[in-house]
């Protein structure tokens, strides 16, 4: 008997997070549902198809691909960047690195905050880190997000790298499990002794409810150099805004000026 590619490929794919249960949460489909689509006892609707595409970062016709051609294209595309040198894009991460400033200074933990494209309404606190590795600036980030049904737990984790060009800071992440998402930061440097708050805008949109663009302004808290992380991470979650800082809640609204055509943040 032929097995349906979509039930076998799904299988791969789910072994690529902790459980089905968690896949499930994220996607927003039943488990139940889901068991079916595994099993191949039935294939999923076109609205289910298409979030199941958005969530894995791949397309219909991938997801009906051979078993064989799946897993070697989810391998590719999870593949270490080690040969970066060998890539067209080497050297443009050598030239963006040659011309950014120093970043020391900012190295350290941060909360940080913005309105949350899943969940409207609820302000995302994640905790992020800028670290120096090999003359590069890196960046990671968690974001830690409970599930309204019965308190599960999902992690998010991103990473990627920092650039201090033409007076800005420039965050550039992806989503690291499947490397399915980019998101950008755009942020104002600190021009004081110490570091506060940094402010700026991000684009990037929801890995789930369709993946449609978005952009906010997002706020990061420094913590400083020696941070303790579980404790920081402790205190990450979705928060309604009335529970946080007023004035990290009045940073953060995604207002825009009267007449105006972009969306802009002004400086501290």
């Amino acid at each position: 008997m032929t097995v349906d590619p979509v039930s076998a490929n799904l299988a791969f794919a789910c072994t690529l997070f902790p459980s089905i249960a968690h896949v499930c949460r994220r996607i927003g489909i039943n488990r139940q549902q889901f068991n079916k689509y595994l099993s191949g006892t039935v294939r999923p609707s076109r609205h289910n198809m298409r979030k199941i595409c958005d969530f894995f970062g791949v397309t219909e016709a991938e997801l009906l691909m051979e078993p064989a051609r799946f897993t070697e294209l989810i391998a590719l595309r999870r593949r270490p960047g080690g040969e970066v040198e060998a890539t067209p894009l080497g050297p443009t991460l050598k030239r963006l690195n040659q011309f950014s400033e120093p970043l020391d200074r900012y190295c350290g933990g941060y909360f940080r905050y913005f309105h949350s494209y899943s969940n409207p309404g609820r302000i995302m606190r994640s905790y992020a880190q800028i670290t120096r590795k090999d003359g590069y600036y890196l960046w990671k980030n968690i974001e830690r997000e409970v599930s309204v049904q019965g308190g599960a737990q999902d992690v998010f984790k991103y990473e990627g790298m920092v650039f201090f060009l033409g007076e800005r800071i420039n965050v550039v992440e992806n989503e690291a499990m499947l490397s399915s998402s980019i998101t950008q930061m755009i942020l104002y440097p600190s021009y004081s002794a110490g570091i506060d708050y940094l402010l700026g805008i991000q684009t990037g949109g929801p890995l789930k409810r369709g993946r449609k663009p978005a952009a906010s302004r997002v706020v990061l808290d420094y913590l400083g150099q020696n941070v303790d992380a579980r404790r920081a991470m402790a205190q990450c979650g979705l928060f309604p805004p009335e529970a946080l800082d007023p004035r990290i809640v009045q940073l953060v609204r995604n207002d825009m000026a009267p007449g105006a055509w972009t969306f802009e943040v002004e400086q501290l």
